[in-house]
């Protein structure tokens, strides 16, 4: 691949909860902005990868193990997920730094997002050619529910009054949020591998299967908490790979409408002025909930359901 790719994700989340913290409430700054972590995006695009067939490293799996006559279900750790995924019999065992470099560079995560490996003997650093920021929400009426959850099930612990009832748990979503993720993809940071000969580099088929998780991972990724999340909103723009830009979410307005929600991209001026540089834009979103604004030039307009040109 012999182009950069900058852009923006969009992520809307209809009473669910996109990414919560350690108390179980939306993530915000200290200012009080509620925003997404870049692991809550990749998540779904690895848990997609792997759906399809790919090699991902990076993902929790769990494996069940013997110990002290019990069997015990676990995660496994980095080491043995290696070893699970490379039918590698003991890592420990293996002293050829270039095998496993290669190995790494297998999965389509790691060939995406970059890897820290540091596990037997192996201390590896990884820099992704795919770097995604944190994701601010947009809409700024915000506000977060919080719901009581009656469970079938008493609790367990018989020498408490509570026990004899059914135990009650807490659900916290947004009511509504949209999140808007900038991304980068330098196709150049594998350069260096490439020449020690253990990768092909970041290919344009890797940039196709990461521009479909772009578009659809959210959306497939249908658990409790994110159920009502799905993908609304995507900005690729192609471009010369010396050619830098700033972080085009900055760019991004979100408007609430009544009938319609409008996205409103605030770069025309930036883009169109560097036009000979760009050889391509397109524009993916949700015509059915969504209108865009924007005076870019030549940008495409698709349907982030159909693909059908808009």
């Amino acid at each position: 691949m012999d182009k950069r790719v900058y852009g923006v994700i969009g992520i809307a989340s209809i009473m669910a909860n996109w990414n919560a913290d350690f108390t179980g409430y939306p993530k915000t700054t200290s200012d009080g902005d509620t925003f997404g972590s870049d692991k809550a995006l990749k998540f779904p695009m690895k848990k997609m990868w792997q759906n399809q067939g790919e090699k991902i490293l990076y993902i929790k799996s769990m494996k069940l193990s013997e110990e002290k006559g019990a069997t015990n279900l676990r995660p496994r750790s980095l080491k043995e997920r290696y070893e699970y995924l490379y039918d590698v019999k003991d890592l420990k065992a293996c002293k050829n730094n270039k095998e496993v470099l290669t190995n790494l560079f297998k999965a389509l995560d790691v060939r995406s997002f970059g890897a820290t490996f540091a596990e037997a003997d192996n201390n590896i650093s990884i820099t992704g050619a795919v770097q995604i920021g944190q994701g601010f929400n947009k809409y700024y009426e915000t506000n977060v529910e919080v719901q009581s959850i009656l469970s079938p099930f008493r609790d367990g612990k018989e020498d408490k009054e509570e026990a004899k009832n059914s135990t009650l748990g807490t659900k916290i979503i947004s009511d509504e949020a949209h999140y808007f993720y900038p991304f980068t993809i330098n196709p150049m940071a594998y350069n260096e591998y490439k020449e020690l000969g253990v990768t092909n580099g970041y290919t344009e088929e890797d940039y196709k299967k990461f521009k479909e998780a772009a578009l659809v991972s959210a959306t497939s990724f249908a658990t409790n908490s994110k159920v009502g999340c799905e993908n609304e909103f995507a900005l690729f723009v192609e471009a010369e790979k010396y050619l830098y830009l700033p972080n085009l979410a900055e760019f991004i307005e979100f408007i609430k409408g009544e009938d319609k929600n409008t996205i409103k991209i605030n770069c025309s001026d930036l883009l169109n002025s560097l036009s000979s540089r760009i050889s391509n834009i397109e524009i993916y979103y949700n015509p059915y909930s969504t209108n865009i604004e924007t005076d870019i030039k030549n940008a495409k307009k698709f349907n982030i359901f159909t693909k059908q040109e808009v």
